[in-house]
C-alpha cells in the first residue's frame, strides 16, 4: 500500500504519517516512512510517504504509484496529483492557504482546483477545519482528516484509535479522539 500525505508546514503532516506507519507496522506490516520537510516552518510544502506490505524495499513512491493521496490542502492536493494512481482515492481537506508566491502578487491560486481533480480522480473532501474549531481546536484538522482517510486505507477503528491514543501528546487525547471520529464518522 502506497500512501502520500500532503500539506503545508504546520498542518500536522508528519504526525498524520507517524499514525498511519504505526498503525500499519502493529498490524503487522513491514513499513517505511519519508518525509520531506521542505520549508515547513515557513508555511512551504511538506510530502510525506508511507509504504507498507509483507516486505518494503525503499520509503519513496514513484509517480503513479499511490493508492491514496491524502491532503490537508486544496493547492498541494493539485500539485501532486500526479502521483496518484488511475483507481487510487484522493482525500482532500477543503481548505485554501496562499503560498507565498500568491501573497506577493505574482502569482494567482487556482479556481476550481476541486471540481477538476474530481472529474479525474476518486475524489473525498472535508472541512476539517470548520469540524475541528466545533470540536474546540483548530490544531486537530489532521486528525479529523486522517478519520476520513482511514476508512479508505483499511484497519479498524479500534486499531487506528490504539495508536492514535499511544501517539498524540498525552493532554490531548481526548480531542483527537473526538476528532478522528468525527472525520471517521463523515
Amino acid at each position: 500500500m502506497n500512501i502520500m500525505v500532503v500539506g503545508v508546514g504546520g498542518q500536522g503532516t508528519l504526525l498524520t504519517s507517524r499514525i498511519i506507519g504505526k498503525t500499519a507496522l502493529n498490524a503487522g506490516w513491514d513499513v517505511k516512512l519519508s518525509e520531506v520537510h521542505g520549508m515547513a516552518q515557513r508555511g512551504g510544502s511538506v510530502v510525506t510517504f508511507v509504504r507498507y506490505g509483507k516486505k518494503v524495499y525503499e520509503p519513496v513512491c514513484e509517480e503513479g504509484s499511490v493508492d491514496i493521496l491524502i491532503s490537508f490542502e486544496r493547492l498541494e492536493a493539485l500539485r501532486y496529483a500526479h502521483f496518484l494512481k488511475p483507481d487510487g482515492v484522493m482525500i482532500v481537506n477543503d481548505t485554501r492557504i496562499d503560498p507565498m508566491t500568491v501573497v506577493i502578487g505574482a502569482m494567482k491560486y487556482p479556481e476550481g482546483i476541486l471540481e477538476g481533480l474530481g472529474k479525474e480522480h476518486k475524489l473525498y473532501t472535508i472541512d476539517g477545519g470548520a469540524i475541528a474549531k466545533e470540536l474546540g481546536n483548530s490544531k486537530v484538522l489532521n486528525t479529523v482528516v486522517l478519520g476520513l482517510a482511514a476508512k479508505h486505507i483499511g484497519f479498524s477503528e479500534e486499531e487506528w484509535l490504539e495508536t492514535l491514543k499511544a501517539t498524540v501528546p498525552q493532554k490531548t487525547i481526548d480531542i483527537n479522539v473526538k476528532a478522528f471520529k468525527a472525520g471517521y464518522e463523515n
